[in-house]
């Protein structure tokens, strides 16, 4: 155990207030019982009081946890939401008591928690819009994790629900890999270590001194807890996304993860929040399939073209991803799954860099009133009114429109290093490049084409003239 080490100049932990924030144990400790407080306190505020009007509840789970901390933090620190998360905080101490069996072999698989995911949320947020507008539905939701969480902490060893059933476990351990910072240790140090302090004090039985070996922080969570038990542990500042220009051991379920937050966010959004608000909105193929399914089955109780815009979605991405891949697989000499596990972390940028421009946009045109109105309804403060930051027709704004492009060259770039993995000729490399980056193509195509149906087919007219007008100056902002 090392007791003070003299710091690299890009180790946060040396920053005199970051290092403050990211390692002091009394420091940490407190935003995560912070944290806990608020869970408890949305949760608890969202069965007393479970309709719409109950902003607290619905704007700390669906504003500042998700979507704003953690997109925001995910490209730039890293996976600390899941440091400060009540589940994992909780967790570590409830299995320390329990059982400590093994997860039985059908539940160790990363696809459960992104596909609760992509059904628990993202079907019904499209098909059910106003589901999760209802704070006690939300309470329900989050008690019912919780109490999964719980029973799997007690039962197994391992911190096993965040690695393998947490509906966001997947997700972040995924898209940390295109942050500017990395976990390890110092070399110089641990070759002298007998203790394996930093080992011994983490709860999802991670050895730190072995994430730069591999090029990967696996599962992860910088909870910090490795870095209060021996100082030779470093939180550096890197290159965004360096670890991608490198080889490592690759996962399936992080690429899936990044195709379908891809096709259920950006894609899925682009056709029905965009291009449904456009005055050609009945000719595409999702509304035309919306409307068959209406008159024969006489539903109205469900928005039936967010739920084939969703589908449709999925389905383009899905087929686009493996065309390309499955033409690519053949120039490189590779097989497909070879192929897309390589090759398909050049998806990443789409959904955390592209996603950034709604997001912020977002932040500044209601977001932040939401989120801070819906604290002082929380504590019972009603004579004040937050308003928003900007308004919707100021001109800065159109700068956050460059985002998406940014994270198609990103895209490019990265997928540009991790074809030169495969040792065949150039000229193969570079139409493989053209195939199997067909979803950053069809992601860069679908920004050029919206703003061009806006732009000439102009905005379907709605009862909500705002909308229409944002749409009108701003339509990469759907």
């Amino acid at each position: 155990m090392i007791k003070f080490k003299k710091r690299d100049k890009n180790d946060i932990y040396g920053v005199p207030f970051l290092g403050i924030f990211f390692k002091n144990r009394f420091v940490v400790r407190t935003i995560q019982l912070l944290t806990l407080i608020l869970f408890v306190y949305g949760v608890y505020l969202g069965f007393k009081e479970p309709e719409a009007e109950n902003r607290f509840t619905r704007y700390l789970f669906w504003g500042l946890f998700w979507s704003l901390f953690m997109v925001v933090t995910l490209s730039t620190f890293g996976r600390i939401f899941c440091g400060i998360c009540p589940h994992g905080f909780l967790g570590k101490y409830i299995t320390k008591f329990g059982l400590k069996k093994e997860l039985p072999k059908f539940l160790q698989n990363r696809y459960i928690g992104i596909m609760i995911l992509v059904v628990g949320w993202w079907f019904v947020y499209y098909t059910f819009p106003g589901f999760w507008k209802s704070s006690g539905n939300t309470a329900i939701m989050f008690t019912l994790l919780t109490i999964l969480a719980v029973l799997i902490f007690y039962f197994y060893k391992d911190m096993s629900y965040c690695k393998f059933i947490c509906p966001i476990g997947t997700l972040t351990r995924a898209f940390n890999k295109i942050s500017f910072t990395f976990l390890s240790t110092y070399k110089e140090n641990c070759k002298e270590c007998k203790t394996f302090d930093c080992a011994k004090a983490c709860s999802y039985n991670l050895k730190p001194f072995t994430f730069e070996k591999k090029n990967s922080m696996e599962d992860c969570s910088l909870c910090m807890d490795c870095s209060s038990a021996c100082e030779a542990v470093n939180f550096k500042i890197t290159k965004p996304s360096s670890s991608l220009f490198n080889k490592f051991k690759t996962n399936s379920a992080e690429v899936w993860t990044y195709i379908l937050i891809v096709a259920c966010i950006p894609i899925t959004m682009s056709f029905h929040h965009g291009l449904n608000r456009t005055n050609i909105a009945d000719r595409f193929i999702w509304s035309k399939t919306a409307n068959f399914f209406e008159q024969t089955f006489n539903l109205s109780s469900i928005d039936t073209v967010g739920m084939f815009s969703f589908f449709y979605a999925l389905a383009f991405s899905i087929g686009i991803v493996y065309l390309g891949m499955f033409i690519a697989s053949k120039l490189l000499n590779s097989d497909l799954n070879k192929t897309l596990y390589t090759l398909g972390y050049a998806f990443i940028p789409i959904f955390i860099i592209g996603g950034l421009a709604h997001l912020l946009h977002s932040f500044f045109t209601h977001t932040y009133a939401d989120i801070v109105n819906g604290f002082l309804y929380g504590f019972g403060i009603q004579d004040i009114k937050i308003a928003n930051l900007a308004s919707r027709k100021e001109t800065w704004l159109n700068i956050f429109n460059f985002f998406p492009y940014l994270a198609v060259v990103w895209g490019y770039l990265i997928l540009a290093k991790r074809v030169n993995f495969f040792d065949v000729s150039k000229g193969k490399k570079v139409l493989a490049f053209i195939f199997a980056s067909s979803l950053i193509t069809f992601y860069l195509g679908l920004n050029l084409y919206r703003v061009y149906v806006f732009k000439t087919y102009g905005v379907k007219q709605t009862s909500h003239n705002h909308i229409s007008k944002t749409l009108k100056n701003n339509p990469q902002k759907f």
